[in-house]
């Protein structure tokens, strides 16, 4: 599974344009059920989120997809996991803070809760920038009881600025020849300042001991 998962960041968009291939525009509902998943359920935030919204984007520049259509879908999946993932935290309540769950990485529901100490109901908009914590953000806002309608808002605002960076970033300059040729490392590159923010915050958590 692991290497599965190397192979499928390392060749996103072959594989990409693989399932365009054989699937064609059932290829919206693919990529609208990864984004679901990812945004939905605490156990899967391994799934491709920032790189996958780009490289879509990307062929949506080569007439594969809408753009307009693909921004609907896509944020209309990330608000949706959103609030599935509040529902769920609402359900369970802050006794996963005190028990332990196999398929539950308390390090980061830790550090989720971290983020909204110090930046209040935003957490739900910056982190959607963050791979991984975005996936705890809205499951831990459900155990903390923050009011749907607050969460609502923040969670419609954050999903339609990142799906809307990514489709429209990769729609702009994704066919640039400098991109196309170099896809992998532009990947490895959002990847990288995606996971930037969580580790400088890490590391001045650290340094004040």
């Amino acid at each position: 599974m692991l290497h599965s998962l190397i192979d499928l960041f390392l060749h996103l968009d072959t594989h990409l344009a693989g399932v365009i291939a054989q699937y064609g525009a059932l290829t919206y509902a693919f990529l609208f059920l990864i984004i679901f998943a990812e945004t939905g359920f605490v156990v899967t935030p391994f799934l491709p989120g920032d790189s996958l919204i780009f490289a879509a984007g990307t062929f949506a520049a080569k007439g594969s997809f809408h753009p307009a259509l693909l921004f609907l879908l896509l944020s209309i999946a990330a608000i949706a996991g959103n609030t599935v993932n509040y529902g769920i935290g609402a359900y369970i309540g802050p006794r996963v803070f005190s028990e332990q769950h196999r398929w539950l990485r308390k390090d980061y529901l830790l550090k989720a809760h971290a983020f909204y100490q110090k930046y209040g109901a935003k957490t739900i908009i910056i982190t959607r920038f963050m791979p991984i914590i975005r996936t705890f953000a809205p499951f831990v806002a459900g155990i903390g009881s923050m009011s749907w309608q607050t969460f609502s808002f923040y969670n419609i605002v954050g999903g339609l600025a990142w799906v809307g960076l990514f489709v429209f970033a990769g729609f702009y300059f994704g066919t640039i020849p400098a991109v196309e040729h170099n896809f992998t490392l532009v990947i490895f590159a959002i990847i990288f300042l995606s996971l930037l923010p969580p580790v400088i915050e890490w590391w001045r958590q650290r340094r004040r001991g």
